[in-house]
């Protein structure tokens, strides 16, 4: 139950079509719920704006699917991340109408119309292609809370002129994920070149010494350019989280112009 369906419920209480002891059932399952062994944090997008996502590892398909139907039915949308190619075909058939991001490993369904984008778009940069896995995670995350993206992928600093035309698209965004490994220089120069905030994802794609993204994620730590944010080593949907949560300001929210309309509403009955 999010922000919406809660204020819908007391408007209902308030106006008489809902009983009271109806509505303090509802509420009593607003914390979390329990599905088999695991505990459903139902009330986390009331207290932080992002719903509850699933983490595909590690659970059974009939699992996951339960899960995936009780979130879809409590918050009206559902997110299942690092799902593998093979298991994406029985959840699609768990959830008709899902979308599968194969690239990512992101499937997600809604009920009814997304959230209201912000004004402008999120930024998604990659330096290469073998950073997309990581890239589409972070963008696909941010298409399911609502937000346009801008996909500037392949801009990496071994052909600089290839970020230098993408520049003004950047500076037009709200905020920049740029996601690189290697030698991880890419958020620093991006960082260098726009006032917008960067987050900086570093990935596990390098030769030789990289460790795994530790050489990426080392670089990206020590960047000299002021405003960077790093999150971990792969970890696309947690860079958008983090944008979200940034730019969630710029976002309309409804709430006033309902409560308005209850008063008005109300006036009209008292009349």
């Amino acid at each position: 139950m999010n922000r919406q369906e809660i204020e819908k419920l007391l408007q209902a209480v308030r106006a008489g079509r809902i009983a009271v002891a109806a509505a303090a059932d509802r509420l009593r399952r607003l914390p979390f719920e329990r599905v088999g062994n695991t505990r459903l944090d139902t009330h986390r997008e009331l207290r932080t704006g992002v719903p509850e996502v699933i983490f595909a590892p590690g659970k059974t398909d009939a699992h996951l699917a339960a899960l995936a139907r009780r979130l879809l039915s409590r918050h009206g949308a559902v997110l299942v991340t690092r799902l593998e190619p093979s298991r994406a075909p029985r959840l699609r058939r768990a959830l008709p109408g899902a979308r599968w991001n194969a690239a990512a490993g992101l499937l997600s369904a809604r009920r009814g119309a997304a959230p209201a984008p912000g004004p402008g778009a999120i930024a998604v940069v990659s330096a290469g292609t073998a950073d997309l896995p990581v890239a589409e995670e972070a963008a696909g995350t941010l298409e399911h809370l609502g937000w346009a993206v801008d996909r500037l992928y392949d801009v990496g600093v071994a052909g600089l002129h290839r970020l230098l035309e993408v520049t003004p698209r950047i500076d037009a965004a709200r905020a920049a994920i740029v996601v690189a490994g290697m030698e991880g220089a890419l958020p620093t120069v991006v960082a260098g070149l726009t006032a917008r905030p960067v987050v900086a994802v570093p990935t596990s794609v390098g030769y030789g010494a990289s460790f795994g993204g530790v050489a990426a994620l080392l670089a990206m730590l020590n960047s000299c350019a002021g405003g960077v944010a790093v999150v971990n080593i792969d970890n696309g949907f947690g860079a958008a989280c983090f944008a979200h949560r940034v730019c969630a300001d710029a976002r309309p929210d409804p709430a006033p112009a309902r409560r308005t309309a209850a008063r008005r509403a109300a006036a009209g009955r008292e009349r």
